[in-house]
């Protein structure tokens, strides 16, 4: 067992977090991760209403009795959202576990903190920690610029954001982006994060709820296979390189505005791709981390692969200061 006050925090078995992802952080995937010792959670904003939002958690309860949480993320959207009916809704049901993103949770963690919530707070700056740590964030997760989503507008990469952000902050870091084995989950730790948060590695498992020609396509995806799109709106997000984005880009080059963007970058387009398997119907937010991807698990036998192998690499570590890293195949080319 890995203990870290990651575990501890949120009384789970493993230091390992399914990080929120729209249209994919549903019951069936949520359930799974919380059952095999890690951390699920369900992505509010999936869902059209906060009626719709306490069915899923209703039907994540029915799967699982281990914690899980929301995902509630603050950022710029094409359709008017009301964050304090999701929240009540949320806490409703009993959720005491919440991660947040996009911009700062400030206004909400009154309200979260009178319920007695635990916050996470996803972020992508040392000073953006600093500040979730002030507002009484209990933990921060720090996304890299390998990120799948939005890594921000700095392009500082997890190597040298985590033990930054673990040098600034007290209360513990989760390192995100980049992160899909047992390699990743030990580097973490040694970085000083106490635990480890997977969005895309878990996307390509059984239990994510996307069309199956999406997963074969990600296992046969390199990490020459992203790219960055709406750096000209100040909201740069990573995506797997298709025809859309390769538009999208070129757009931008020439000026586009938000409003002539609009069509292309619908999140809507994303939820087509995961329905019909059809990659080129928009974009779809995919991390570097897709280069390590070559098996579509369970998520159950992905953990425990995971810990085994961390366990395996510090032990390894520990016999008398002789070090042999842990070979895997090679990518294909």
């Amino acid at each position: 067992m890995l203990k870290t006050r990651v575990t501890e925090l949120f009384n789970i078995k493993y230091p390992i977090i399914q990080g929120g992802m729209m249209w994919v952080s549903r019951a069936e995937l949520v359930g799974a991760v919380s059952n095999a010792g890690g951390l699920g959670i369900l992505t509010a904003l999936t869902f059209s209403s906060p009626e719709e939002l306490v069915a899923e958690i209703r039907k994540t309860k029915e799967i699982t009795d281990k914690p899980f949480g929301v995902n509630f993320t603050f950022l710029p959207t094409l359709r008017q959202i009301n964050y304090e009916e999701y929240i009540d809704a949320a806490l409703g049901e009993g959720v005491r576990i919440v991660e947040t993103a996009g911009r700062s949770p400030e206004p909400y963690m009154p309200r979260l903190k009178a319920a007695g919530v635990k916050v996470i707070h996803k972020c992508t700056a040392v000073r953006f920690a600093r500040t979730a740590q002030r507002i009484g964030c209990d933990a921060v997760s720090i996304d890299g610029f390998e990120c799948a989503g939005h890594p921000g507008e700095e392009d500082v990469t997890s190597l040298i954001l985590i033990p930054l952000t673990a040098d600034a902050v007290e209360i513990p870091v989760i390192a995100s982006g980049g992160f899909a084995d047992g390699r990743g989950l030990v580097a973490a730790l040694a970085l000083g994060a106490e635990g480890m948060n997977m969005g895309t590695r878990f996307l390509v498992t059984q239990e994510s709820p996307v069309h199956p020609q999406v997963k074969q396509f990600l296992v046969q995806s390199s990490e020459r296979d992203t790219m960055l799109v709406q750096r000209s709106l100040r909201n740069t997000a990573r995506v797997l390189k298709n025809k859309v984005a390769e538009k999208v880009s070129q757009m931008e080059k020439e000026g586009a505005t938000l409003e002539q963007l609009a069509p292309l970058i619908s999140g809507q387009k994303e939820k087509e791709i995961f329905e019909t398997g059809e990659i080129e119907r928009g974009l779809l937010h995919c991390g570097q981390v897709v280069g390590h991807i070559r098996d579509i698990p369970t998520v159950k036998e992905l953990i425990e692969k995971i810990i085994s192998e961390a366990e395996e690499i510090m032990s390894r570590m520990s016999a008398q200061g002789i070090f042999r890293p842990l070979r895997k195949p090679s990518s294909p080319a």
